[in-house]
């Protein structure tokens, strides 16, 4: 490190930045944006604030309840009742009590190590890492499978496409966007202030400057979100104020009017894809007497029915990059607009092509469209699980609310355990959750024949 380097402090890393920190008197007075990063996030300010904040917790909290009375008491107290300060010592000494007793009586399999989400960047802090290491190596718990930003994808599409985090990690990047594209259509934006982040650290924010570029290239963007703000005002997208969770109607428009028009690329379509007719079929109405066409989109999604075929036009004849963001699959059904979008994009023939074809989740991070090659980094070794009982990542409300019910899952089915203990690092579900309210009462819930319910152990708290 320089002498200059030197004088502008010390340089921290975090999910939305690399940063210089400033310090007096031993306390963090600063944060700098890394010299080397054209475009710093102003996320990162907010730590100075809360490192000796009022809400932050900075010793053991264990509610009164559980700590006076024991397991089994939850009734009327868990999210009403008050926190008491422990010493490290005596919580751990509680949190080890706790697991073996769970363990001993009920298995590892009645364990849930929900840890979710990205906690502190880098490998050796990630929460999730160390939370699951330690439980495999007492035995083993039941885990959570996929993730809440992309779940439904996550499941569908190799099944589609044959792989799904090759699409996500390799999106074309938007300096190939700048050069090759002529047609953005991004379903569900592409908002900048989320390409702020990216899990495990950045160093130079890309994502913002690259869309400009682009922009400022020719590229046409089309904006096809119940927002304006979700494409920077300086691109001038072509704004389509779509109804929420209506992209699948529009698609299925689009589609009908490259095939009635004899825009869709069937060399391409013959030669590389299967099953396609039977989509054809679906959305001429053959299926079920319903024809996906233009106009019944407009009822469906808010967009006239011309409008909705000039884009199919504009999209067929030139080079066409189809974005469909992370959050469109975070609903029932999530899975379809990643497919229906697909199977456009596999009508204009365009997959494989320079700046044409499909991506995912561009602003999700700032990584995805980065022209970068990825280093393998390091990791700390997880060991492995015994247990085989498992959940889908959204499902802990039914986990808590229906033990022993059957759910089914990428063509298998499984069984929710009663689970006794929920082990969470790093964060909480109440960050994610679908259904809040639901999720609440699944928490709190106190059923007398059950009396020895969940003990959740939120591990917040830091050493100072």
């Amino acid at each position: 490190m320089t002498s200059e380097h030197a004088t502008k402090g010390t340089l921290t890393s975090s999910h939305w930045g690399t940063y210089r920190v400033h310090t007096k008197n031993g306390s963090v007075t600063a944060l700098e944006g890394f010299e080397r990063d054209e475009d710093p996030s102003p996320i990162g300010q907010g730590i100075v604030d809360v490192l000796d904040g009022p809400m932050r917790i900075k010793k053991p909290m264990i509610r009164r309840g559980w700590l006076e009375n024991g397991p089994g008491n939850a009734e009327g107290c868990r999210g009403a009742d008050e926190f008491v300060e422990v010493s490290w010592p005596r919580a751990i000494k509680l949190v080890v009590g706790e697991l073996n007793r769970v363990r001993d009586r009920y298995g590892n399999q009645a364990i849930y190590g929900g840890s979710y989400g990205w906690s502190s960047a880098g490998r050796f802090h990630h929460a999730q890492s160390q939370l699951k290491r330690f439980l495999n190596s007492i035995g083993g718990y039941t885990s959570s499978l996929n993730t809440y930003s992309y779940a439904a994808a996550e499941v569908t599409l190799p099944h589609v496409l044959g792989d799904f985090y090759s699409m996500v990690n390799g999106a074309t990047s938007w300096g190939i966007i700048k050069d090759h594209t002529s047609l953005f259509v991004a379903f569900g934006g592409a908002p900048a202030k989320n390409g702020q982040v990216t899990n495990g650290g950045v160093g130079r924010h890309v994502q913002k400057q690259g869309m400009l570029d682009a922009a400022s290239n020719g590229v046409k963007v089309v904006n096809i979100s119940p927002l304006r703000s979700d494409v920077l005002d300086e691109m001038n997208a072509d704004w389509v104020a779509i109804y929420p969770g209506s992209d699948v109607a529009l698609l299925l428009g689009i589609a009908h009017t490259l095939h009635t028009e004899n825009l869709a690329d069937t060399e391409f379509l013959s030669t590389h894809t299967v099953g396609y007719e039977r989509f054809q079929q679906y959305f001429l109405g053959e299926t079920d007497g319903v024809v996906k066409d233009s106009v019944w989109a407009e009822l469906k999604a808010g967009i006239p029915a011309a409008r909705i075929r000039d884009l199919a036009r504009d999209m067929a004849r030139q080079r066409t990059m189809i974005s469909v963001s992370w959050s469109l699959t975070r609903q029932e059904n999530g899975e379809q607009p990643y497919w229906a979008a697909i199977a456009v994009a596999s009508m204009l023939g365009q997959l494989g092509l320079l700046g044409g074809g499909i991506g995912f989740g561009y602003s999700a991070l700032n990584a995805i469209g980065a022209n970068y090659e990825g280093i393998p980094g390091a990791s700390l070794p997880q060991g492995k699980n015994p247990i085989k009982s498992f959940i889908p990542v959204a499902r802990v409300t039914d986990l808590l609310l229906h033990p022993g019910k059957q759910f089914e899952y990428n063509g298998v089915t499984g069984t929710y355990p009663d689970i006794k203990l929920v082990y969470w690092a790093g964060g909480n579900p109440f960050h994610h959750h679908q259904d809040l309210v639901r999720m609440r009462g699944a928490w709190q819930m106190h059923i007398p024949a059950h009396r020895d319910r969940p003990f959740r152990l939120n591990v917040t708290a830091r050493s100072g």
